[in-house]
């Protein structure tokens, strides 16, 4: 079994990889504009929306599926979650990966010694044990942990409400897992060995993804840095017509 892919549009192809809880559906706001200068293939990681939930365990598992599912070579964007996943994508497939967008994304989501720019652990210590009791207001506060901060904060949530369950709901077991690589996951001592294009498109105001995780990353590889003004974790949601203008700008030049 692979993980479910919708392939859509014309060109050169582009890989959409979604962030934790939620299922490829989230990029339909963008899908469109991009289906017209690329060929989409959306992913559920497995395990969420139409994917089933299959043998594979930790980042590398994830990516390794997923890369099963994929074509020879493609251009990768990844949001949150799923950019963990792009950037383990570049590390294991750098023959098949042609350019990396991230999105509200890090290396490190949670905070370390020397790690300020993430989320406490705590805090998604505290969403673990939330969701044994209470699954779809853990999921639902997350959510709006993503919007917060954000100019368009209410229509960017209303929006990840409505496609939060539209394909489903992810099991307890594939939350957790997500849980514990957004908990463990330190690529920082990798990441410069992503030897690739890379454009980095990120919220000026995002709360779980800080623009100095972005800065970082732009200094270790160079990659080009976009601040989004007013925009939160989802700037995909919030500010749809600059991220497809800045992502086909970038991916075509």
């Amino acid at each position: 079994m692979k993980p479910y892919v919708e392939t859509v549009g014309n060109g050169p192809n582009l890989v959409l990889l979604h962030g934790w809880g939620m299922h490829g559906g989230v990029w339909d706001g963008v899908r469109d504009a991009l289906a017209r200068r690329f060929r989409l293939h959306i992913v559920d990681l497995p395990g969420y929306g139409a994917s089933p939930t299959l043998p594979v365990q930790g980042l590398e598992g994830i990516a390794g599926a997923v890369a099963g599912a994929l074509p020879d070579s493609f251009h990768v964007c990844g949001w949150s979650l799923g950019g963990l996943v792009a950037q383990e994508l570049a590390l294991l497939f750098p023959g098949r990966v042609e350019r990396l967008v991230l999105t509200g994304a890090t290396p490190c989501f949670t905070m370390r010694e020397d790690w300020s720019g993430a989320v406490p652990r705590e805090v998604l210590l505290e969403f673990a044990a939330a969701l044994e009791t209470d699954y779809e207001g853990t999921l639902k506060r997350f959510l709006a942990l993503q919007a917060r901060g954000d100019d368009a904060a209410k229509p960017v949530l209303k929006r990840l409400r409505e496609t939060l369950f539209a394909r489903g709901r992810p099991d307890g077991e594939t939350l957790r897992a997500g849980l514990r690589i957004l908990l463990d996951s330190d690529l920082r001592g990798r990441f410069a060995a992503i030897n690739k294009p890379a454009l980095l498109v990120q919220g000026e105001r995002d709360l779980l993804t800080p623009p100095e995780a972005a800065q970082w990353m732009a200094g270790q590889t160079g990659a080009r840095l976009e601040i989004v003004r007013g925009a939160a974790h989802a700037v995909f949601l919030s500010h749809r017509e600059l991220f497809v203008e800045t992502i086909t700008g970038f991916l075509h030049d």
